[in-house]
């Protein structure tokens, strides 16, 4: 049985979502606002809805605050349609935007999709080497040289994507829907920024993700 936690401000909402998800057999965990979020974390969800206006502490601070120690998926639900702020969503460590208001059966095979991908993920146990560049796809943990480099958590599924599918070229648009799980355009400013990111920190070993001019990027050994 998955478990998933839903914080929405509105008890209509919250209520809805309960029973939509414990008659598909989740075992379901609410919270009215952001501290009550942080109080059922221990619950160990396997995903997590999120409404980003919320009192007290709004859904991207309380992303935030959770990214660095939840590994799960977390989706927002939100009226917010704006470029900015689906940008400052998947920043602040989100893995989806779901629109109000929205299909509770899309919102569903999202979230599934979303558990799926994740338990693939954690099934993947094995250890690659590319020059200096050591990666457990099971740990998720990159070296260098020998010394451990942190990367955030779409960083790392970046590198996993791109390393795993070694000199297949891939655009922004398809990685940017692979990662964030979103199924709009693309965008490039996210992606590419995150490849900057990326570069910096394996410094000397950069050159395994090389730029495809006018198409996108790839991975090499």
């Amino acid at each position: 049985m998955y478990r998933i936690l839903v914080a929405d401000d509105e008890p209509d909402v919250l209520s809805l979502l309960r029973d939509y998800f414990e008659i598909n057999g989740y075992e379901v965990f609410t919270a009215e606002n952001g501290k009550s979020v942080l109080d059922k974390i221990k619950l160990n969800p396997d995903i997590i809805l999120l409404d980003i206006n919320m009192p007290d502490m709004d859904g991207l601070a309380v992303c935030r605050k959770i990214r660095e120690y939840v590994a799960c998926p977390i989706l927002f639900l939100t009226a917010r349609v704006e470029d900015s702020d689906k940008i400052n969503g998947f920043a602040s460590g989100g893995d989806d935007y779901i629109i109000k208001p929205f299909s509770i059966d899309e919102l569903g095979a999202r979230v599934m999709a979303h558990i799926r991908r994740e338990r693939r993920s954690q099934s993947v146990s094995n250890v690659r080497f590319y020059g200096g560049v050591c990666i457990d796809f099971f740990a998720k943990t990159v070296s260098v040289n020998g010394a451990g480099i942190k990367f955030a958590r779409k960083e790392f599924e970046i590198i996993e994507l791109l390393s795993m599918n070694t000199g297949q070229v891939f655009d922004k648009e398809r990685i940017y829907e692979k990662i964030w799980g979103y199924d709009a355009d693309g965008n490039s400013t996210v992606v590419a920024e995150h490849i900057r990111r990326i570069r910096a920190k394996l410094d000397g070993e950069a050159y395994h993700i090389e730029t495809v001019w006018g198409i996108g990027y790839k991975w090499v050994k």
